[in-house]
């Protein structure tokens, strides 16, 4: 779905059917300790970004609000986890890098 900034997220939800309003973004609302999320946050959001450089199904994100450096505005912060090495992936738009060496390992034996 479109956030209202134009990208597409796929945590990102709106419904406006029949006079209801309602907005959320599913990544902020499975991390129960983060403050509470408003749509003004999609616009330097990083999760479109990352959802649109790399696409791994191994990829989990983990997003939370947080204050900005000085604490007069707040952002999301995204951090990465991947299911399949079972470790934190430090750059989300690469990924871990090893979820897809074993893909092309497999292709190459397919190949043969």
């Amino acid at each position: 779905m479109k956030t209202p900034y134009g990208k597409e997220c796929k945590y990102y939800y709106s419904d406006y059917f029949r006079g209801r309003e309602s907005e959320e973004c599913r990544l902020i609302e499975n991390n129960p300790d983060s403050p509470k999320w408003f749509p003004a946050l999609c616009q330097n959001c990083p999760a479109p970004d990352i959802l649109l450089t790399n696409q791994c199904e191994h990829l989990h994100l983990y997003g939370r609000v947080a204050k900005s450096l000085f604490g007069l505005s707040k952002k999301v912060e995204v951090e990465s986890f991947c299911d399949r090495d079972f470790s934190q992936v430090q750059d989300p738009r690469v990924g871990c890098g090893r979820c897809h060496e074993v893909d092309l390992q497999e292709f190459e034996v397919i190949e043969k």
